[in-house]
This record gives structure tokens, C-alpha cells and sequence, in this order.
């Protein structure tokens, strides 16, 4: 079979030691630093839930898999946010005793902190977990780590170089561990494109190809009306308005920056920051490429007519002479037409997204005869992993193209669907306990803050962005 011929049959795929572990050791005090939407999420995949949330998880049919997640033996004992409202619901969400773990789970304190100065001042704190907006995320990052705090930071890492460098040597010199919020390398489904990659199947890989596609106001950062249009809670009384500016230029109270920050450049770097950022770490996890010599990107505001300085459509060329590839990356805010992320090779190409799909070259070297013998069709998928079926197969169904269209937010070990942002947040505390280096460590959030921040400075700047790998800076 083909299977066999292309020596797949070999693979020895990952086996998951989900579920049979006991998280032994201390337990951890983790604190969380901006509580929003993802700190909420974040705080789901940590083994805790708002009361509300068991209600919506009963509803739709989630809550048993939610309650079947790993124990990981932490408890949130603290909660930081500059919005009174945020905070509360912080420690409404640490201090329900609905989780993982039940009763056996410890009940301790929760504290609310001010600022995040006092809560990495304490030392009953022992790791941090930062989902502020992203121009808060490099300068917290350096202050946990000089605190001796463990770091999970979310994406993007940084907007500047300078703050950048200042972390990397600041985490290097430190003995802390650091994990970025990308979640994709703990899906299986990734874990297999990794070893089908060994294989070589796809050939000399020269082009990747990774795009973003969405369609909404709430997917275009348009995020300060409620369902029924009206403007969400807030105001300087129930907000630390300077707090939550930081280091960015002073700006009076605005309900509009405070929950669409997204569109601005003082504060994030849009489609790059928020979405690329993902596409980035799933190439540069399965090949390895590192920072580009070169990007250019170009765009512009061809939809969202409001007062952003964001692009709602943008396009990216990363350049690797050195490893023979381009990457390419497009994204828009007004077509939610799925165009997939596909590494192309000479042979065959491979689209990755809640399933693998790799479909032949028709004028590929390497399976010449067995499309010539016809059989090897080079309008359809050859091969396919879907994790629901758990085995590579023929594509036969319409459910596989289907799981091949689908977002990567959960997968399934063992027949169970499990969040990968928990299993991205056990690996971290799993290298706290135990040493070792997670998969989102300090290096490859580096390489993947300069290549953001070239591809940000070649859009506003309008110009070819480039790396000088000898004194290691952007120019």
C-alpha cells in the first residue's frame, strides 16, 4: 500500500502519557497579571472556572471533558488588574471549588493585587502567568523573571527590539522558566506533521504559505458593545487609566482603546501580533527557520473604515536564502474564505491544520510512476491524519475535509477532546517541578519577536526590513 510504501507505516507516532500522571512536588502559587477574555481561558486551562462558565459548559456539552483535565496541583492566589470589575471576576474564578481535583484540591487565600509590582514583590507568589494587552507583555516579562517568578507570557512577546534583547538576556541569565503562549506544538495532530516531516515525504520544501482570514467587527478588534450594542462596563473611576497606559504616550480615558487596543500601533502590532504569531510558531516549530535575512510587507485599511492605525489587510514576504524557502503570509479582516496553512515541496504538499493533508505533485519526481500508473491522484489528497480516526488513512470521507478547515483549540487524546492551552500551561509547570526546557521557551520566542518586529517595521516604515545575524540587530 502506499502507506507502506512511503514507509509510514514505521512511524513510531508519540504515545501521551495524559491522564496517568500525578503532579508530585510543591504546589505552585501562580498569580495572574491581566484578567480579560484569554486570562479567563488561561485560568480554564490551570484547572479553574466562573460559575457562569459551568452553566454555558453544561449547555454545550463541555463541561465533563473541562472536569477530566489533569489535576496539575496549583492554585491562583493572586489576581492583577487595573479594572475593578476584571479583578473581581478573577477572584470569583480562583476561589470556586468546581475543578479538577475536587475537594482534594487546596483552598488558600486569593489576593488582589494593585499592581503587578506588588505581586511579583511577594514572595508567596511563585510563578505568573501574563495576559495583559501586549504592550504590557515584555516589560512584566522582565520584572517576573529579575523577581525570580516563572513566566507564561502571552503572544506577541514584544514590540520593540530593545525590550526584546532586554528579556532574552534577562530569562537567559535567570533560572526561571519561561513558556510563550502558543498552544499548537501540544495538538497530536502536530506532533504527527512533526514525524511525517522526518519522512520526507514532501521534498525539497521552498515555499510556505500561511494565511488569516476573519470577517466580523469582534475579529477585526471592534470589541466595546455588548450583544445588544450598548457600551461595555468602564470609566476612570473603576479603571487605572495611567496603570493601564504603562510606557505608551499619554492618551485621555477611552473605552474604545481600553477593549479594541488591537488597532493601534502604541499598543500592539495588529494581524502580526495577534495572528501571525501563531502561523509563525507552526512553521518555525516543525522546520526550525529561525529569524528571516529579509521581510517586506505591504496592506493597508481597505475595510474597517474607523480610526485605526492597524491594517485590516496585510502581507508579509520572509526571506531565507540560506535555507531556500519563503515564507509567505496574507491576512484579512473582511473574507472569511479559509485559505489554510501549506508547505509546499517538490514531491507533494502538506496542509496542516486540525488534520494533515498532503496531496502529490503532478509533476513531482519522487511519485512519477505512481501517478502515471494512476495510483496516485494528484487532485485529491493521497494521504490524510485525522486525530478522530486516530491513524493515517485514504482520505475517504467528507468528514476529513471537514476536521481539515478546523481552528486548532483542542485535541483528542485517548477519545477525550482536551484544551491545548491546558496542556501547553502542564508543560510549563511540568519543567518547573521537573527541569527541562518547553517548547515555547526563550529562544524561540526571540526568533519569533524580531521576525514580528520586522514585518511591523517594514509596514509603517514602507521599506525592505533586514536582520545582521553578526551583531545580531534589526536594520
Amino acid at each position: 500500500s502506499l502507506v507502506r510504501e512511503l514507509g509510514l507505516d514505521s512511524i513510531e507516532f508519540p504515545e501521551s502519557d495524559y491522564g496517568t500522571v500525578q503532579h508530585q512536588g510543591d504546589l505552585i502559587r501562580i498569580g495572574v497579571i491581566g484578567f480579560g477574555t484569554r486570562g479567563m481561558q488561561l485560568s480554564n486551562g490551570l484547572g479553574f472556572i466562573h460559575p457562569d462558565d459551568v452553566k454555558k459548559k453544561q449547555l454545550n456539552g463541555t463541561f465533563e471533558d473541562w472536569m477530566a483535565q489533569e489535576y496539575l496541583n496549583v492554585a491562583i492566589t493572586g489576581i492583577c488588574d487595573v479594572f475593578d470589575l476584571h479583578a473581581q471576576r478573577g477572584i470569583v474564578v480562583a476561589e470556586n471549588r468546581v475543578r479538577p481535583g475536587g475537594d482534594g484540591a487546596p483552598v488558600l487565600p486569593v489576593k488582589r493585587y494593585r499592581t503587578y509590582h506588588e505581586m511579583l514583590a511577594d514572595k508567596d507568589i511563585d510563578a505568573v502567568i501574563i495576559s495583559t494587552p501586549d504592550h504590557h507583555h515584555a516589560r512584566i516579562a522582565i520584572e517576573a523573571a529579575r523577581a525570580g517568578k516563572h513566566v507564561y507570557c502571552e503572544k506577541s512577546v514584544a514590540h520593540h527590539e530593545q525590550e526584546l534583547n532586554e528579556l532574552y538576556e534577562t530569562v537567559k541569565k535567570s533560572p526561571i522558566v519561561f513558556q510563550l503562549g502558543h498552544q499548537i506544538t501540544q495538538s497530536v495532530v502536530f506532533k504527527q506533521a512533526r514525524e511525517i516531516m522526518k519522512k520526507e515525504i514532501l521534498g525539497k520544501i521552498t515555499l510556505v504559505e500561511t494565511t488569516s482570514n476573519r470577517n466580523t467587527a469582534n475579529g477585526a478588534w471592534i470589541r466595546h458593545l455588548d450583544a445588544n450594542g450598548n457600551p461595555k462596563p468602564g470609566d476612570e473611576s473603576t479603571i487605572d487609566w495611567l496603570q493601564w497606559l504603562g510606557e505608551t504616550p499619554y492618551f485621555p480615558f477611552s473605552v474604545d482603546r481600553f477593549y479594541n487596543w488591537t488597532k493601534w500601533f502604541a499598543y500592539d502590532t495588529g494581524l502580526i501580533g495577534q495572528l501571525f504569531t501563531h502561523e509563525y510558531d507552526a512553521v518555525n516549530q516543525l522546520l526550525k527557520i529561525g529569524i528571516p535575512s529579509s521581510v517586506v510587507s505591504s496592506g493597508g485599511i481597505y475595510y474597517w473604515k474607523d480610526n485605526r492605525e492597524m491594517a485590516d489587510s496585510l502581507h508579509c514576504v520572509f526571506e531565507y536564502p540560506d535555507k531556500d524557502l519563503t515564507l509567505l503570509y496574507s491576512g484579512n479582516l473582511a473574507s472569511s474564505r479559509s485559505r489554510g496553512r501549506v508547505f509546499m515541496g517538490h514531491d507533494a504538499s502538506m496542509e496542516l491544520g486540525n488534520n494533515i493533508m498532503i496531496t502529490a505533485d503532478r509533476n513531482s519526481t519522487k511519485y512519477q510512476k505512481g501517478i502515471a500508473a494512476g495510483v496516485i491522484d494528484t487532485n485529491s489528497p493521497m494521504l490524510t491524519y485525522n486525530p478522530g480516526a486516530g491513524q493515517i488513512d485514504a482520505v475517504t470521507s467528507a468528514s476529513d475535509k471537514y476536521y481539515a478547515a478546523r481552528g486548532l483549540t483542542t485535541t483528542l487524546i485517548n477519545g477525550r477532546s482536551v484544551d491545548v492551552t491546558h496542556l501547553h500551561i502542564r508543560e510549563w509547570l511540568n519543567c518547573i517541578r521537573n527541569g527541562g526546557t518547553p517548547s515555547a521557551n526563550i529562544d524561540m520566542a526571540y526568533d519569533e519577536g524580531i521576525t514580528c518586529i520586522m514585518a511591523h517595521r517594514s509596514y509603517v516604515e514602507k521599506r525592505r526590513i533586514e536582520w545582521d545575524p553578526v551583531n545580531r540587530k534589526i536594520v
